[in-house]
């Protein structure tokens, strides 16, 4: 490893990190935290789209669907190989954590319960997934990431044009309308949410002052509604949100943060908006889905080892 002010020095140069020797200690903690965070996205974004994928109307849908899954986790692979490469136990991380130490955002722990819903993650969260490492992928100083994601990137957008073009298809049907709309009522907050703390509150600054990522996640949040809203006007669906010219900004129509209902899929905005604390408490006991989800994931690996024990 080297110190902390050469590795700036080899930033500022415009030179990639490439190995853990061209490293500094919190060079090294930060791109270990923000791949994890990566990588736990999107493996668990694969079962709970499976679980949705049940209600696809076609059997090309539902390949359609699956294709999908199998981008995620390959995607997880190459973010999983990286942090291996970094020093990480890739078996523990993946087969051996509890579900609750985990690292992705909270909206993956909401069951996604028909195909709409499933479209609609398509068309917000993976939109979510291309902004975040569409931005990563142009500004990373980690030379190994950047290269992998040119792959990622590009499924990442099939995903989300994926969901633009059955959300067009749900819209023509009859109470298509009404489904779309029941779904971006609960999932458009918690995508705003995804992008995590406001900058003011951010507590590892180390992302943008070492180059993991180029853009704050107050302007992240608004690379992403500067195209998820447009969307939803197109497809005359109501979101809580508005361009303010004045501004030159997006501006939310609702208390942000806000308590959310996960039983119930539901905003409680009428309670106006709540703290921070509150919501970091929520994310930290993890959603409906979490244990069942992440259970889904090492049941085959837990089944092997459990087989191979009882043949030692």
């Amino acid at each position: 490893m080297i110190s902390e002010q050469a590795v700036q020095t080899r930033i500022r140069e415009g030179k990639m990190v490439e190995t853990v020797e061209q490293m500094s200690p919190i060079y090294l903690e930060g791109i270990r935290r923000i791949l994890t965070v990566s990588a736990d996205t999107e493996l668990v974004s694969a079962p709970a789209y499976y679980h949705a994928a049940q209600d696809a109307p076609s059997l090309n849908a539902y390949i359609s669907a699956t294709g999908i899954i199998q981008d995620e986790l390959g995607h997880a692979q190459i973010a999983y190989r990286l942090l291996q490469d970094l020093g990480i136990d890739k078996e523990q991380l993946v087969y051996e954590r509890k579900p609750e130490a985990f690292k992705y955002p909270y909206a993956f722990d909401v069951p996604l319960d028909s195909w709409t819903e499933l479209v609609v993650a398509n068309a917000f969260y993976d939109r979510a997934g291309y902004v975040l490492l569409g931005d990563v992928y142009k500004h990373t100083t980690f030379g190994p990431w950047k290269r992998a994601l040119l792959k990622v990137d590009r499924e990442e957008n099939f995903h989300l044009r994926h969901g633009e073009t059955w959300m067009r298809k749900i819209i023509e049907q009859p109470g298509g309308r009404e489904k779309l709309q029941r779904a971006v009522d609960w999932m458009f907050p918690l995508t705003i949410e995804w992008f995590g703390l406001p900058d003011d509150l951010k507590k590892h600054g180390e992302q943008l002052g070492y180059g993991f990522k180029g853009s704050s996640n107050d302007t992240l949040r608004q690379i992403w509604m500067s195209t998820a809203i447009p969307l939803c006007q197109e497809l005359g669906l109501n979101v809580p949100a508005h361009y303010d010219a004045q501004q030159s900004k997006y501006v939310l129509d609702f208390p942000f943060p806000s308590e959310f209902d996960a039983a119930e899929k539901r905003w409680r905005f009428e309670n106006g908006p709540i703290s921070w604390d509150a919501v970091l408490e929520r994310w930290k006991a993890r959603g409906p889905k979490n244990k069942e989800f992440v259970d889904d994931l090492q049941r085959g690996y837990r089944e092997l080892h459990f087989e191979i024990g009882n043949q030692t």
